[in-house]
């Protein structure tokens, strides 16, 4: 196994979380709205003026003139016209660092030359897809199969969403169980069995508008970081017809926004085997950047089924995967078993250009490259370089922000808006919590567009994902525009 990870020590966990706590109890603090007042009307207005013109026509043809959550900024989403390596670069001519790196897929940067030249030869020889089989199907899940333990076979999908919609369905032909139990405040995709208890740990329902009751009537969490009440779930659950899964995202709910421990990942492996349920790693984020064998490897434990997303094609369209042990994705083929004794269900799922030559293609040359380059460990050790900077401009400036790292997944909380938590037990406390999550949600929007506006462009404001493009150069003078941000720092305004 590829011991070679992004993680050069991992974080405590149970300290992250104190000081999150603390966090969220003190007053807020945020860019003066002076300073937010210049940023809109020095910056956007006068130097994203051709951005705004287009998002602002694009809104009579598009719901909310953009195609993607991503993609909803303060004061409005800017046009990218080109990405190159650590850089974007809209269509006014602005170049910015990339820290949001798609969400997180980019793992050797944006748009490296040695995938690019890959696919404009399949392109120029097949095409992007014929609906029938391609060699690039094979090389890709062997490269898989071959760096990750645990996959033993591979199945690709058009997204990480529908991906975990194989795995319910996989899971509960397996062990011929009803219940789901996902992590609170994780994100599992946006189908409807699984926009349950969405980015508010305990927040249950109120999140999946659209959605109704009964679709979760099979659906639970349980709290980050929290052992009995996952093991006390999964026991109620015994007498109401067991559970088919457990689904997590390795590192913690929302790329490890709520961080949790290492001790606390093995125990919910070790509660899977006791109560013979499946464990579902999502690892559509902390894939192929947390190592090449992923954060299972990183962890030494081994899920059954496993979630990749937007980097099983290399940040090209179209792309997801489920992987897992043999057993189990049996239920993906046809006709007998893996013995060919016994006739199975097969779980029904499809897609016209899931596996597509294109992402195929476009994947396989993407983990090649990160192999060869070891470009994991490379972008870990810029977040780590990212992380001891942001802390030192948080201690120059005395501001109670925290900030943290999980390789090159980064973390810059100004205001904690996902570490609060609902307890149903005290109903009265569900609207007073949604409301603060709601108003600290418009502080990361502030801040993210204080740092956009010094060329800087984050997730949300409180997120920044490393890439081997970068090297410490970079790294320096990207947190030197972050201090620029946190001199316009003062105590929110009422």
């Amino acid at each position: 196994m590829d011991t070679r990870f992004a993680i050069s020590e991992y974080r405590d966990a149970a300290e992250v979380n104190r000081k999150l706590d603390e966090l969220i109890k003190k007053p807020i603090y945020t860019v003066t709205d002076e300073a937010l007042k210049d940023y809109v009307e020095n910056y956007f207005e006068k130097k994203c003026a051709s951005s705004k013109k287009m998002i602002e026509e694009a809104k009579a043809i598009i719901p909310g003139g953009v195609q993607h959550n991503l993609a909803f900024n303060y004061p409005f989403p800017l046009v990218i016209t080109k990405a190159e390596g650590a850089y974007l670069y809209d269509i006014d001519g602005n170049k910015y660092y990339d820290f949001l790196q798609a969400g997180g897929p980019t793992v050797l940067g944006s748009n490296p030359p040695e995938v690019r030249e890959q696919v404009i030869d399949l392109l120029n020889t097949c095409g992007p897809s014929t609906g029938l089989f391609h060699e690039f199907e094979y090389k890709l899940a062997k490269k898989v199969s071959d760096s990750v333990e645990t996959v033993q076979m591979l199945r690709m999908q058009a997204s990480g969403t529908e991906a975990c919609m194989t795995a319910v369905r996989v899971a509960r032909l397996a062990t011929k169980k009803k219940n789901i139990l996902k992590m609170g405040g994780a994100y599992h995709g946006w189908s409807d069995q699984l926009g349950y208890g969405i980015r508010v740990p305990g927040s249950k329902f109120t999140q999946a508008h659209g959605v109704p009751l009964y679709i979760f009537k099979h659906t639970q969490e349980f709290f980050p970081g929290d052992l009995e009440d996952l093991e006390r779930k999964l026991f109620l659950n015994q007498f109401r017809g067991g559970t088919a899964a457990v689904f997590i995202e390795p590192v913690g709910p929302e790329s490890g926004t709520t961080p949790t421990s290492a001790e606390f990942i093995k125990g919910v492996e070790r509660l899977c085997r006791k109560y013979g349920s499946l464990l579902v790693f999502d690892e559509v984020v902390t894939g192929f950047r947390i190592g090449m064998s992923c954060a299972q490897g990183y962890f030494g434990v081994s899920p059954d089924l496993t979630i990749f997303g937007k980097v099983i094609g290399g940040g090209y369209p179209a792309a997801g995967a489920i992987g897992g042990k043999k057993e189990y994705m049996q239920y993906l083929g046809a006709g007998l078993d893996a013995t060919g004794n016994k006739k199975i269900h097969k779980a029904f799922t499809g897609g016209t250009l899931s596996a597509n030559p294109l992402t195929c293609c476009a994947g396989y040359f993407t983990l090649e490259e990160i192999d060869r380059q070891n470009a994991c460990q490379k972008a870990g050790l810029m977040g780590d370089r990212m992380r001891e900077g942001l802390q030192k401009l948080i201690d120059k400036h005395g501001l109670p922000f925290v900030t943290w790292n999980e390789g090159s997944i980064c973390h810059l909380e100004t205001v904690g808006t996902l570490h609060f938590s609902i307890n149903w037990k005290k109903p009265w406390t569900i609207p007073g919590v949604l409301d603060a999550t709601g108003e600290r949600k418009d502080v990361m929007t502030h801040m993210g567009a204080a740092y956009t506006a010094e060329g800087v462009i984050t997730l949300a404001g409180s997120r920044l994902y490393t890439s081997a493009a970068y090297d410490e150069k970079m790294i320096d003078d990207a947190l030197s525009r972050f201090d620029k941000v946190f001199e316009k720092v003062a105590l929110k305004e009422d």
